[in-house]
């Protein structure tokens, strides 16, 4: 058994979240794991062209630079501590070094905390904000909290229509407007929140490019109007990544983060098109926590992001 599976699942691997959700994120993640089981079962010893081919693999998975450095450098390090030399061994040495360095991202969102608590969620346009707003909701609900949601995307009426689809199968009240102000779509919902004594504010935004100036100053105001409707309110800023844009999430991240203070993550389409890399990039150029990570479509396809279980389902280990 992997220690750091020892310490967090002690009976079994995955218990936090159950066994097919563990086997659906195995399966999101194959397009990365299926290279690294292939190299860790090749057999021979531990040598300096093991090491390049692993550092190919991480690269190619969207790690980026820094962060394979920093793991490869972490890998020597333990392979020389716990004498290791076979080739074999190298799986739950990494697994170690990459639970390490994702470990800190793993920070439950705490909703209790306020109320409402207001989620501002922000991101590219095809992140999958929209939908992972409705599986937010559904997931606060079977938290035995209520919802409401904001239509605060005004740029989009597909997104109005389908935001309100995402009510409609939760049960969930949705405010929105025709057209106007996203900013006062937000407020309105923040203020009927309160009025209602409803526990979770979800309020969506229009999606844009971390380039658009011009359009981020606007999710800016976004930010200080809902502030107004409620002091320390948004009380948790989501940006939501697709995980299959690789290393151009990283300065998504950075971009939304220098204009809004980002502080939670949720990664999407995990779903075996994605190679799973850019939360290892993004935990060691810009730790910021993963709340969420998601699989697929199902409405029970986004769950808390749990390093362990990523890391067991990247690299393929196996119950003990």
């Amino acid at each position: 058994m992997f220690s750091f599976l020892k310490r967090n699942s002690p009976d079994t691997l995955g218990e936090t979240q159950g066994s097919g959700w563990i086997a659906r994120l195995k399966s999101g993640l194959a397009r990365t794991g299926s290279q690294l089981t292939g190299l860790f079962s090749q057999g021979g010893k531990i040598d300096d062209d093991l090491y390049e081919e692993l550092e190919t693999i991480l690269i190619t998975a969207d790690v980026g630079m820094d962060a394979t450095n920093a793991l490869l450098a972490d890998l020597r390090r333990y392979v020389r501590e716990h004498h290791l030399s076979e080739a074999g061994q190298l799986k739950e040495a990494l697994a170690e070094c990459l639970y390490k360095l994702l470990a800190p991202l793993a920070q439950p969102l705490e909703t209790g905390t306020h109320q409402p608590f207001v989620i501002m969620l922000c991101g590219v346009n095809g992140a999958g904000k929209t939908t992972s707003i409705g599986k937010l909701a559904k997931y606060f609900q079977e938290q035995g909290k209520s919802v409401l949601l904001a239509a605060g995307d005004t740029f989009r009426a597909a997104a109005r229509e389908q935001l309100m689809e995402w009510g409609a199968r939760n049960n969930v009240t949705v405010i929105a407007q025709q057209s106007g102000d996203p900013a006062a779509v937000i407020y309105d919902a923040v203020q009927a929140a309160m009025a209602r004594k409803i526990d979770v504010v979800l309020a969506d935004t229009a999606g844009r490019l971390s380039t658009q100036a011009h359009l981020m100053e606007e999710i800016k105001k976004v930010k200080r109007v809902i502030a107004k409707a409620l002091p320390d309110a948004p009380h948790e800023v989501l940006l939501v990544l697709d995980a299959n844009t690789g290393q151009n999430a990283l300065s998504q991240v950075k971009a939304f983060d220098e204009a809004l203070g980002v502080t939670g993550l949720v990664l999407t389409k995990l779903d075996g098109t994605a190679k799973g890399g850019v939360i290892a990039a993004i935990a060691k150029a810009h730790p910021i926590p993963v709340r969420f990570i998601g699989v697929g479509e199902g409405l029970d396809d986004l769950r808390p992001f749990v390093a362990e279980d990523f890391v067991a389902a990247l690299l393929g280990l196996e119950e003990q």
